[in-house]
């Protein structure tokens, strides 16, 4: 498995694999309404492959096929999206993307909008809840979790 900086052509997988996490992998916290609003059917190429050029976007890839995703904010240290596939759950993708994306963070920290589901991934790295909070998604609301972690350096 290698990780790798993002590539427009990218796109497709990424929303492939976005689109079954959510409703795998989240299912178990979120209503199926709400698993539809965050991730539908129809996503929009052009707004995600935009987001992600303008930011600090890696995916682990194995043979061709990508496995994980996430992206950064490195000068705000907003960590936007963290994902691994359905069927890549619990082998450390996650982790090493996110060691990746949170050592190019130029501050001294980082945020993030955690799901339910995340929410004990980022705990574990030392994340704090700043706040439970209710977003409203193309009508529909979701509960998730302002959390962030202090960015240690090696001075």
């Amino acid at each position: 498995m290698i990780i790798r900086e993002y590539k427009s052509d990218d796109c497709g997988q990424i929303e492939k694999l976005f689109y079954e996490t959510v409703h795998t992998v989240n299912a178990a916290d979120y209503t199926e309404k709400q698993l539809d609003a965050w991730a539908p059917a129809n996503l929009e190429p052009e707004r995600w492959n935009a987001a992600f050029s303008g930011r600090l976007c890696l995916v682990a890839e194995e043979d061709g096929e990508i496995l994980g995703f996430g992206d950064i904010d490195a000068e705000r240290g907003y960590l936007d999206r963290l994902y691994t596939g359905k069927n890549s759950q619990r082998r450390g993708i996650a982790t090493l993307l996110c060691d990746r994306l949170e050592a190019a963070v130029a501050g001294d920290t980082i945020i993030t909008h955690a799901s339910i589901t995340a929410k004990p991934f980022f705990e574990k790295r030392g994340y704090v809840t700043v706040k439970e909070q209710t977003v409203i998604c193309r009508g529909v609301p979701l509960n998730n979790f302002v959390m962030k972690k202090a960015v240690i350096t090696d001075h």
